[in-house]
C-alpha cells in the first residue's frame, strides 16, 4: 500500500510538473536529424531547417569512410568527406556557422580501426576541427571510456547509460543516449501514461544528474511526441522529419498561450429567451475570423467558461461567397448585411457591382436608429458592409465617404486621423472619451478608439470594445426607437492571420465581453434579440493540447487565410430559436426582417 501511494504521489508530481512545463518558452533543446544520411539532401535538408545534431552511419571499408548502415548498403562516393566534411567546411570558411553543431559519427565498423581513419580525415580539415563551434561525437562502437583520452580533443563521445558513468574521462561524454522504448511502450499519439512519464522523467533527470545534454534513440516522431519531450526537458530531440520538426518546434513559442486576464462569465435570466414576444432592438455581434476552434480555445483559455456558450439557441452557418468556396470579410460581411452573395473583395454590392440595400438602410426605412463598433478601423470589410457600396475593399477614401450618405446613428472604431474630417462632415460629433458616447444627446455620435490601427489587447488594448458596447446601448436606447447594432471583434481575424494563438484567445476573451454587455441589456430589455456569430473561420486553427487548469492552450494551423469551414451561430431572446440549425450566411439578414414582422425590400 505505502508503495502504490508513494507511486501516485510521484505521478501526482510529474503531472504538476508538466503543468508549470505549460509555460515555458520553448527554447531549450535542439533538434537531432537521426539517420541523416537517408534523407533526400543528406546534411543540407536538416542545416537549412536549423537543426544542431546531425547523425551519420559510417562503415570502413577499403580505407574509406562510408556514409551507411550496414556493408551490403555501401553506395559508391557517398563519404563522409563528400556528404557532411566539405559541406561543413564551405559553411565554415563562409562565415555561415553561427550555432553550435554536432555531427554525431554512429560507427558501424569496428571501432578501434574505423576512428583511428575518422582522426586520420579530420586532420585534413583544421578549420573544422579548431572552430569551437562544431564539435565530432562517437556513438555506436566505441572504445573503452579508459581509453577515451587517447584521442584528440575535438573527438568526443556519446555515452548510452544513465545508472553508471566511466570513473575517468567523463569530460569527453558529450552527451547521453538511451533507448526510449526502455523506459516507454509510448507510439507518440495520445499522452504519455502516468506510469511511462514518471519512467520517462527519472532517466532523463538521471542524465542531467551527471552534467551532460541528453537524447532518447528510437523514440515516436511526431508533433505529440516532440512536444512531449520539449516539455520534459530532452535536450536533442531525435527525428527523421528535419523539416517538419523544425517548423512545428520552432513555432512553439509562439503557438502556446497561457492566459492570465479573464472573463467573468454573465449568467442570462432567460426570461425573453425563446419567447415569442415582439423584438424592437437586434444586436448583432461577429467575431472575425472567430470558428469553434478559436471559441473552443476561447473558454478553455478562460477558466473553461465564458458568456457566450450559456445560450441555448445554437446554429451552424455556412460561409461561401458567391465566386469562392472561401469568403473574405467582404463579400462575408456584405452577405450578413444584405442577405445577398457576392464576390470576395465587395462591399454592398453585387456580383454586377450594382448598390445592394443593407440592413441599417432598410431598416431606416421602420425608423430604426443603428450602429456600428469595430476593433478595426471604420473603413474595414466588415464594418463598412453594413453602410458602405463599393467595388473594392482596399477604396478607404471612397468607403468613408459613403458615411455621407449612410443611416448609421453611432460610429466606433480606429483611423481618427485618416477619417476624422470625413466622420465630421457626415455630421458625426466626435466625442473625446467611451464614456462620452452614453451622454451624448447628438443625433449622431462617434468615437474613435485609435489615431490610426487599433492596438491589439496584447499590445496594450483595455475593454474598450465591452465599454462601447455597454455605452453604445445606452447611447440607442436613448433615442426612444428601435435600433439595430453590428459589434465586431475584428482582432481574432487578424491572430489568425498571424498564426498566433495569444492574439486569438485574449482578442477572443475580449469579444466575449462585448457579448456580456449585450446579453446583460437583453435582460433587462426584453425586446431585445442577441445574434452572436463570426464572418469565417481564419487559419485552420486546431487544439492539439492544453491544459484547462492552468489555462494553458496549444494552437496549431494549416494556412494563413480564411477556410470554408462553418462557423457557429449562438442567439438570445425572443424567438432565439430561430437560429437553431445549419444554413447559408446569407440567412441571417433575413430570419433578422422576418422576426422583426417587417417586408423584405425585394
Amino acid at each position: 500500500m505505502l508503495k502504490l501511494t508513494i507511486r501516485w504521489i510521484i505521478a501526482a508530481i510529474c503531472l504538476f510538473s508538466v503543468n508549470i512545463i505549460d509555460a515555458q518558452h520553448y527554447d531549450s533543446f535542439s533538434i537531432h536529424s537521426h539517420n541523416d544520411y537517408e534523407q533526400k539532401s543528406p546534411f543540407w535538408n536538416a542545416y537549412a531547417n536549423g537543426l544542431t545534431s546531425i547523425e551519420v552511419d559510417i562503415f570502413l571499408k577499403n580505407n574509406t569512410l562510408y556514409v551507411t548502415h550496414t556493408e551490403s548498403e555501401i553506395v559508391e562516393h557517398s563519404t563522409i568527406q563528400s556528404l557532411y566534411l566539405e559541406p561543413l567546411l564551405r559553411e565554415a570558411k563562409s562565415g555561415k556557422i553561427t550555432d553550435d553543431i554536432q555531427l554525431l559519427i554512429d560507427l558501424k565498423s569496428e571501432a578501434k580501426s574505423t576512428l583511428k581513419e575518422i582522426v586520420k580525415v579530420l586532420k585534413k580539415y583544421p578549420e573544422l576541427t579548431s572552430n569551437p563551434k562544431i564539435s565530432f561525437v562517437i556513438s555506436g562502437n566505441r572504445p573503452a571510456p579508459e581509453n577515451y583520452s587517447d584521442y584528440p580533443g575535438y573527438i568526443l563521445f556519446d555515452w548510452q547509460d544513465v545508472d553508471n558513468h566511466p570513473a575517468a574521462n567523463w569530460d569527453k561524454v558529450a552527451l547521453v543516449s538511451v533507448n526510449f522504448a526502455d523506459y516507454s511502450v509510448w507510439n507518440g499519439l495520445g499522452r504519455l501514461t502516468a506510469e511511462d512519464k514518471e519512467s520517462v522523467v527519472s532517466v532523463i533527470e538521471k542524465a542531467h544528474a551527471g552534467g551532460k545534454p541528453f537524447r532518447f534513440w528510437g523514440a515516436p516522431d511526431t508533433k505529440s511526441a516532440w512536444k512531449a519531450f520539449a516539455e520534459l526537458g530532452v535536450d536533442y530531440i531525435n527525428t527523421d522529419q528535419p523539416a517538419a520538426s523544425s517548423e512545428y518546434l520552432g513555432s512553439l513559442k509562439e503557438r502556446t498561450f497561457t492566459n492570465t486576464d479573464y472573463s467573468v462569465p454573465y449568467t442570462p435570466g432567460f426570461e425573453s429567451d425563446r419567447t415569442d414576444g415582439e423584438i424592437q432592438n437586434v444586436i448583432l455581434l461577429i467575431g472575425d475570423g472567430f470558428g469553434l476552434t478559436q471559441l473552443s480555445a476561447t473558454i478553455f483559455a478562460n477558466n473553461n467558461t465564458s458568456s457566450i456558450t450559456q445560450l441555448k439557441s445554437i446554429g451552424l452557418m455556412k460561409t461561401q461567397s458567391a465566386d469562392d468556396f472561401t469568403t473574405d470579410s467582404a463579400a462575408a460581411g456584405t452577405a450578413l448585411a444584405t442577405g445577398e452573395k457576392t464576390n470576395n473583395r465587395t462591399i454592398g454590392t453585387d456580383t454586377e457591382g450594382k448598390p445592394l440595400e443593407n440592413i441599417t438602410e432598410f431598416l431606416d426605412k421602420h425608423n430604426f436608429a443603428s450602429g456600428i463598433i469595430t476593433t478595426d478601423r471604420i473603413v474595414g470589410a466588415t464594418p463598412s458592409a453594413f453602410y458602405a457600396h463599393q467595388k473594392e475593399r482596399s477604396y478607404s477614401e471612397r468607403i468613408a465617404r459613403d458615411l455621407l450618405n449612410s443611416k448609421i446613428s453611432l460610429l466606433v472604431g480606429g483611423g481618427k486621423t485618416d477619417f476624422e474630417a470625413i466622420v465630421k462632415q457626415s455630421k458625426f460629433t466626435v466625442v473625446n472619451q467611451v464614456q462620452d458616447i452614453a451622454s451624448s444627446t447628438a443625433d449622431k455620435v462617434c468615437w474613435f478608439m485609435a489615431p490610426g490601427g487599433v492596438p491589439s489587447v496584447l499590445k496594450g488594448r483595455k475593454d474598450d470594445l465591452a465599454q462601447a458596447t455597454k455605452y453604445g446601448l445606452e447611447y440607442l436606447n436613448d433615442k426612444k426607437k428601435p435600433f439595430f447594432l453590428m459589434v465586431e471583434g475584428a482582432q481574432i481575424d487578424w491572430g489568425g492571420h498571424a498564426n498566433n494563438t495569444d492574439m486569438i484567445i485574449t482578442e477572443g476573451i475580449d469579444f466575449d465581453k462585448a457579448v456580456t454587455e449585450a446579453i446583460r441589456f437583453a435582460d433587462t430589455h426584453k425586446n431585445t434579440l442577441v445574434i452572436i456569430t463570426a464572418d469565417h473561420e481564419t487559419s485552420g486553427f486546431s487544439i492539439p493540447q492544453g491544459n484547462i487548469a492552468t489555462s494553458f492552450i496549444e494552437g496549431d494551423f494549416t494556412t494563413h487565410d480564411h477556410t470554408g469551414v462553418m462557423v457557429p451561430v449562438f442567439a438570445y431572446g425572443p424567438h432565439s430559436d430561430a437560429f437553431n440549425g445549419v444554413y447559408k450566411n446569407t440567412d441571417i439578414f433575413h430570419k433578422i426582417i422576418t422576426l422583426l414582422q417587417l417586408n423584405e425590400r425585394r
